[in-house]
């Protein structure tokens, strides 16, 4: 920890006084609600949410701030510094293999990574620091690439936060967090988001994070800092034979070693310049990952264990650049390129007891390239707009291998057709119909693979780019206090990445098809009531009649959520969530289902001037149920060689109280 936070700390130190002299303009935030997407969207399932819509939500963790996202659910099976487990139109997505998302233009997914393709850590994100969060689902937008096969997220930054301020919190099993923020000059800000927890487990998970940001506005570029630092004690998945023989209690751990440490550095620049149209990011990023875990106990190596470590350690360069074009005749058009370098110095994976090293699994290094050009025009015919898109992405990487002959190079390249129509029935009512072509990339270790590293047989190897074509029809209505979106869509999927928690890695399946419809309410009834309430459902298979069942583990068939904020008063405003995460099959075979998972959460906030009480209750009904469960055979001392098989769960936290208080300078 030590380590990380000096350097951000020097990073954040080092040109704050340089911009400190810059004499610009006060950039202004707009801090408003939800905005209105009516004749500007291009399909239902996208929208923007603005920094009022989620100020007050209650959140257990930070990455639960994506769930303001209609239909997107994130969880967890381990400690709180990993990465969550997020849903989305019937995809598990693991850690982000289906989801892309950025921060300030900034990608944050990360291929061939140690753990999961697509790795998606947003404990990167301070909630309070997020201005907007925009997103789009489906594969229609020419703008996204990689990862955004069922969506994509941006999350905003503000250029200048509200000013001085702190808060403090302290809540159950030992959490203690303080946030502040300092404007150092007309155009300089800094700000750090410090956290520790025990946690509710019975090992107790001592988790230290910190986040820290610097913002500065230099000749019209918004240059920003980050760094993120954590460490951890991991609970991991538990099996469930084990809980209810009394072997262990639910919030008891089988290997107490689980856990890791990671951070992450981000340098970047960006510049929008609403004149000429462009929108330009630069970035570099540095990245470490170091991972324990264990989630078959003792069926691999019934002497030492199957705990497992997994490194990451790369470097990320970058940059992507947009422009708006304004053509005459009800023309106009957006073009863009992007490119992209992960110098990735090691990733590895090895054999540990305890956290001590036994055995080399395998251990690589690699260079990743990713380069994209895209472009749409659209034209209005009456009340009729009418998008056409295209992208062309190249992708390709070195890899050095520790065993040489799973060393080699690979590339390829996709072209993504895109297709929007809007038709503005009314002042209230707009009807969509989208079709597009999208991606996820596979690890490119496994694209070039020539033998198994663990037994040496001939391995097959997966394409590099993996396309799925979608399409969705949608209408949105708004009138007075109401507004609604609904959508019905279809994707297929050339190839699936399923998680394997007996081996802790995704590996690629056959194709699948998914079809769903989703429907979003709000309605304020009042200037101080405020109600919204969302429903996806979505039937998703595996194509070809495969013999072991056509069922996609992990697939969840319907999620909903409800919200309320009810200002009760000039200075109280009380913020309620409910999100249910619908059953899934856990087998292909559909004899094995996970079970559905409720939660509420509450945060009341009571205005005090200058400062500002609050207090959260997180879980309210104390629901015992499972956050995410799998489905796997493993083994436990004095259990057969051949382990047993059983579901494996992480339950949800148990009630939790926080309160909090935020001071204004």
């Amino acid at each position: 920890m030590s380590r990380g936070r000096l350097f951000a700390l020097l990073l954040l130190v080092a040109f704050a006084p340089v911009v400190a002299r810059a004499q610009e303009l006060e950039a202004i935030s707009v801090w408003g609600r939800r905005a209105n997407d009516l004749g500007r969207a291009t399909s239902a399932s996208e929208g923007r949410i603005a920094y009022a819509d989620f100020a007050v939500r209650p959140l257990l963790r930070p990455a639960e701030l994506i769930e303001a996202v209609p239909g997107l659910v994130a969880t967890q099976h381990s400690g709180a510094g990993k990465a969550n487990q997020y849903f989305l139109r019937g995809f598990n997505l693991d850690h982000g293999t289906d989801l892309a998302a950025s921060l300030d233009g900034v990608p944050l997914n990360l291929p061939s990574h140690g753990h999961g393709q697509g790795y998606l850590d947003l404990n990167i994100l301070t909630p309070e620091f997020v201005h907007d969060i925009s997103f789009r689902k489906g594969p229609y937008s020419a703008e996204n690439g990689d990862f955004a096969t069922a969506g994509a997220v941006a999350f905003e930054t503000a250029d200048h936060l509200h000013g001085d301020g702190m808060q403090a919190w302290a809540g159950e099993n030992a959490y203690y967090r303080a946030v502040g923020s300092k404007v150092l000059s007309q155009n300089v800000l800094v700000a750090a988001d410090v956290s520790s927890a025990r946690g509710p487990w019975t090992t107790p998970e001592d988790l230290k994070k910190v986040n820290l940001l610097g913002r500065a506005i230099v000749g019209g570029w918004s240059v920003t800092a980050l760094a993120y630092d954590a460490d951890w004690s991991a609970t991991d998945q538990i099996p469930r034979r084990a809980v209810e023989s009394g072997a262990i209690g639910r919030l008891d751990a089988v290997d107490a070693t689980d856990g890791g440490e990671t951070s992450r550095y981000i340098l970047s620049a960006r510049r929008r310049d609403l004149l000429l149209g462009l929108d330009t990011v630069i970035y570099a990023q540095r990245y470490e990952l170091d991972l324990f875990s264990n989630f078959t106990y003792f069926l691999v190596d019934p002497v030492n264990g199957d705990q497992f470590e997994q490194v990451d350690q790369r470097w990320v360069y970058g940059g992507a650049l947009i422009k708006r074009w304004t053509l005459g005749d009800r023309w106009s058009a957006r073009t863009g390129a992007s490119v992209r370098v992960d110098a990735i110095g090691k990733v590895g994976l090895y054999r540990t007891t305890a956290r001590v090293r036994r055995e080399t699994v395998r251990q690589d290094a690699l260079t990743q390239w990713s380069t994209a050009l895209w472009g749409e025009t659209s034209r209005r015919f009456g009340k009729l707009d009418l998008t056409l898109g295209l992208r062309a992405d190249a992708m390709g990487a070195e890899v050095h291998a520790g065993d040489p002959r799973n060393s080699g190079t690979v590339s390829e390249v996709l072209l993504s057709p895109k297709l929007t129509l809007a038709w503005r029935v009314s002042k209230t009512f707009e009807f969509y119909a989208d079709a597009g072509r999208g991606f996820h990339s596979n690890d490119a270790r496994g694209a070039v693979i020539t033998v198994d590293p663990v037994t040496g047989d001939p391995a097959e190897r997966a394409s590099l780019l993996s396309p799925s074509d979608g399409a969705e029809l949608g209408l949105r209505w708004k009138r007075n206090d109401w507004a609604l979106t609904a959508a019905a869509w279809a994707l297929h999927v050339d190839s699936e990445l399923i998680y394997v928690g007996d081996a802790g890695f995704t590996e690629a399946s056959g194709a699948t098809r998914r079809a769903g419809l989703e429907l979003l309410v709000d309605w304020r009834p009042s200037s101080r009531l405020d109600l919204t309430a969302s429903y996806a459902a979505t039937h998703a298979r595996f194509t070809g009649d495969p013999p072991e069942g056509d069922r996609i583990p992990n697939a969840v068939g319907a999620v909903l959520s409800a919200g309320a904020s009810w200002k009760l008063g000039k200075a109280s405003t009380l913020s309620l969530t409910w999100r249910r995460l619908g059953a899934a099959p856990l087998i292909e075979d559909n004899s094995i289902r996970s079970r559905p998972t409720s939660l509420v959460n509450a945060l009341f906030v009571q205005n005090l001037g200058p400062a500002s009480v609050m207090v959260e209750v997180l879980n309210m009904t104390d629901s015992k149920r499972d956050d995410i469960a799998y489905a796997y055979a493993s083994r436990l001392p004095s259990e057969p060689a051949g382990g047993v098989d059983d579901v494996h769960f992480h339950p949800v936290e148990p009630r939790t109280l926080r309160a909090g208080l935020k001071i204004s300078f």
